[in-house]
């Protein structure tokens, strides 16, 4: 039997999403299948499999991404979906432990990787948004104020997703200098 729930995370949550899915494993449903905000399950033994998700420096079908999946899937590793550069594995608990990050440094370089993917819609989003009141102000155009407020508020929500990913990796950070 196959389920589908829909569910949003946003970017800055994907451990909180990983972390669900685990969940649904843990429950008998194995993710199958992803999309945007949609999730396939199929049953399976509760627990049987371990999820985890990462966003990639490429799209999964360039060359390095597709060498770095292949490796994953020597170890047993199954790509179960992906959306956009956002990829999901799972494992079966049985061939062991299964973590994409071995240490900190990889933990950090990752957070930067969905950091840097943030940015350049924050700015752009706050530029348009910032140009739109400016329009406003000068003609008085509602159209021009309802696309400013659309943009800041989605700039608004990106900063707020920067500085949740900032106090995790700083927080990495200070782990990494207390075990060195």
């Amino acid at each position: 039997m196959r389920k589908v729930i829909r569910k949003w995370f946003w970017v800055w949550q994907f451990d909180k999403e990983e972390k669900w899915l685990n969940e649904m494993a843990a429950r008998g449903l194995a993710l199958s299948s992803v999309g945007f905000a949609r999730y396939e399950f199929e049953e399976a033994e509760p627990g049987e499999y371990t999820c985890r998700l990462e966003l990639l420096a490429q799209y999964p079908n360039h060359p390095e991404s597709e060498q770095y999946i292949r490796f994953l899937e020597e170890t047993g590793v199954e790509q179960v979906g992906s959306y956009m550069r956002w990829v999901y594995f799972r494992k079966r608990r049985a061939l062991g432990e299964f973590d994409l990050y071995s240490d900190n440094a990889s933990r950090l370089h990752h957070l930067r990787r969905i950091m840097m993917l943030l940015l350049p819609l924050l700015i752009f989003n706050a530029y348009i948004g910032c140009y739109n009141l400016f329009l406003y102000m000068q003609n008085h155009f509602a159209v021009s104020l309802v696309c400013a407020l659309l943009s800041l508020t989605i700039a608004i929500l990106l900063g707020i997703g920067m500085l949740l990913l900032e106090r995790k990796r700083k927080r990495l950070q200070t782990e990494a200098q207390l075990f060195e």
